[in-house]
């Protein structure tokens, strides 16, 4: 067993709280639990008191893990046990993705899948159900779940998986902490040789030309492309795919390590007038512009592959201090060129450029009720938090919508109730259970009041 340190005791103090996103914000009360039982006797306590959600490393963007009451899961942060011949983790749900990979690539073993920050808790890689660079193939997060163990709000624990408590787990798997506070869960893991990831980019001069590149590469393993969201006409979507397959080991000392990388971060908030049109436009440009002359083959350590952003702490701060908004979506794949290029069009047209615009390849839905994921495109923009952007967005929704898309929740910091229950049909089913097992509505957010899932 691995353990980090304790509080003594429970802590409870005032927060101003807030997403990744840094919109918005909220002043919150943070109880931090002393261990499991603290926890639970804290929750059955809430029968007649204010609503909590539970809270990790704080990586989703909007308001989906803000309430009046934040329970912290940072004392879960205990490896339970590691079965290395059967490839199963059990720990506790505050343990970082980080953390496992540290733990697991010298024993050359790997995550199935993993998000774009390897900061992201066990519990919020569990309650948004994340996905990665390869979903077309390996599906999300939760479908490598094989056992969660959760505190409901009586104060119960309970276990729940595909075979035990199974409506439970489909509600809890992507549930965005609605259902309970997540304890500990067990994982399963894959085998690889080396904790490189061999590279391949292929340039595309516009949408279709990218499309077409994820089609003819849908048997990579990891996939995931760069886009200008800001070209118009002919060069309208141009892009850069960048296909990954992990490396054959050379040297088991040194390809079975993992090197966290930490550089500079953003000490201070960037003025927001910098981030416009015009300067959005050359960098797109520019980088376009250098990947399009470098090599098309690379080696680069898993770290660099896929979490390039977290070598530079609180890159958020980019965005000025009234934070910006994620806005992530999908759309099936038959309407998706339409769709995706009627949404890059809105945006060029009113010129709220995106430093970082992804395109990726879904493959087929879990059964997950609240899950984000299904088969088609999802595309994720960053927009500069400023009033005239909330037109824009809803202007977005009803394209999005047209073409039988949704919202991802975990990037949701302002989306209707009646875009919600228009795009996730399974919304019915999951009130059905989380009333049977929260009929007082205990766990509740920001997020989930404004989307009437809870009140």
């Amino acid at each position: 067993m691995y353990l980090r340190g304790r509080p003594e005791g429970d802590r409870i103090s005032l927060m101003e709280a807030m997403g990744w996103g840094r919109y918005p914000k909220t002043t919150a009360k943070l109880i931090q639990p002393a261990d499991s039982q603290a926890l639970q006797k804290f929750i059955s306590s809430q029968k007649k008191s204010a609503s909590c959600i539970s809270r990790g490393s704080g990586r989703s963007y909007g308001d989906s893990a803000l309430s009046e009451q934040l329970v912290s899961s940072r004392f879960l942060d205990n490896f339970l046990e590691l079965d290395e011949q059967q490839k199963v983790l059990r720990c506790g749900a505050g343990v970082k993705l980080g953390d496992i990979l540290s733990v697991c690539i010298p024993r050359g073993l790997f995550l199935p899948v993993l998000p774009g920050t390897n900061a992201v808790s066990v519990g919020g890689a569990i309650a948004a159900d994340v996905h990665g660079k390869n979903h077309h193939l390996d599906g999300s997060f939760c479908t490598h779940v094989k056992k969660i163990n959760l505190v409901l709000a009586s104060g119960e624990l309970v276990t729940c998986s595909e075979q035990e408590n199974a409506e439970l787990f489909r509600a809890t798997c992507g549930g965005m902490g609605l259902t309970g506070v997540i304890v500990d869960a067990s994982l399963s893991l894959d085998s690889i040789s080396s904790s490189y990831i061999d590279q391949r980019s292929l340039v595309a001069n516009n949408l279709r030309e990218c499309f077409e590149h994820i089609e003819d590469n849908a048997n990579s393993k990891y996939s995931v492309a760069w886009l200008d969201c800001l070209a118009t006409d002919k060069n309208l979507g141009r892009s850069v795919l960048y296909l990954g397959e992990h490396s054959a080991s050379k040297n088991r000392k040194t390809d079975t390590m993992y090197r966290e990388r930490s550089g500079l971060g953003i000490p201070f908030y960037t003025p927001s007038f910098l981030l416009n049109k015009t300067t959005m436009s050359l960098f797109n440009a520019s980088y376009f512009g250098v990947q399009k002359r470098k090599k098309s083959a690379a080696t680069l350590d898993c770290d660099n592959y896929f979490f390039p952003l977290d070598s530079i702490p609180n890159w958020n701060r980019l965005y000025g201090s009234k934070g910006f908004l994620q806005y992530q979506f999908v759309i099936p794949s038959d309407g998706a060129f339409e769709g995706i290029t009627s949404v890059l069009e809105k945006i060029s047209e009113k010129g709220k450029g995106s430093f970082l615009t992804v395109l990726k390849k879904f493959g087929e839905a879990n059964e997950n009720l609240l899950s984000f994921p299904k088969s088609g495109y999802t595309l994720t923009l960053d927009f500069k938090n400023e009033l005239a952007l909330f037109p824009l967005l809803e202007e977005l929704d009803r394209i999005v919508l047209a073409h039988d898309g949704r919202l991802y929740l975990a990037k949701d910091a302002r989306m209707s109730e009646e875009v919600f229950k228009a795009s996730y049909p399974n919304w019915e089913r999951f009130m059905t259970i989380k009333n049977k097992y929260d009929p007082g509505n205990c766990f509740a957010s920001l997020q989930s009041n404004r989307l009437g899932l809870t009140q």
